[in-house]
């Protein structure tokens, strides 16, 4: 099943993980069961998106009879492809960048066995300028985009405003999932690039 979009909501395809997607940010997946492989075709045929939601720790990738919903984040973030491949092992590989941020409202499992949620897009406050303190973050994406997995994903990391910068970064850079969730469910820039610092300290402290 396809995106189905008005102006507010859309029935999109969910694609579970135990990480998060972020506006604007890439990342890689390899894609090996039979429901993702159609899930993929369909997105590419119809030049499509489909919904990447963080499964915390626990939580279920398959319902079991019974079962009247997934264990899934509240909030995720569409994913469109943007490079494809075939993988020295066979598998597909795709890498997916992420856009509009969305709320779930209802999630089932269809037949075709991936869950379709009925989503609302989340309104995104204006990104604001770089504060002078963010010289450091600015330079540590520099420093990320030169390793060669960074550059294989094709990441706009030239940023000059702050809400697009915690993003980047958060899409980089090793946190806990929850914190990066936490992350993705702040709407004010320069509150999610304070977090971003904050987190940063926390960790090496």
């Amino acid at each position: 099943m396809l995106d189905s979009t008005t102006e507010n909501s859309a029935e999109l395809p969910l694609f579970p993980l135990r990480t998060v997607l972020f506006p604007g940010g890439r990342m890689g997946l390899r894609i090996f069961e039979r429901r993702y492989l159609d899930l993929v075709r369909d997105t590419m045929r119809s030049q499509s998106s489909f919904g990447i939601v963080w499964m915390p720790e626990g939580g279920k990738e398959v319902l079991s009879p019974g079962d009247k919903q997934a264990t899934l984040a509240l909030m995720g973030t569409e994913a469109r492809i943007a490079d494809w491949d075939q993988l020295p092992d066979g598998l597909l590989g795709i890498v997916v960048e992420g856009g509009r941020r969305f709320q779930i409202g209802r999630a089932q499992l269809a037949d075709t066995g991936l869950y379709i949620g009925d989503v609302e897009w989340l309104p995104e406050q204006a990104d604001l300028p770089l504060p002078p303190r963010s010289e450091e973050l600015h330079d540590l994406l520099l420093q990320l985009g030169e390793h060669p997995h960074v550059q294989r994903l094709g990441m706009t990391l030239d940023i000059d405003e702050a809400g697009a910068l915690a993003y980047r970064l958060a899409q980089l850079l090793p946190l806990p999932e929850e914190q990066a969730y936490q992350l993705l469910s702040i709407n004010d820039p320069l509150q999610r690039l304070d977090t971003l610092h904050e987190l940063l300290d926390g960790l090496a402290s």
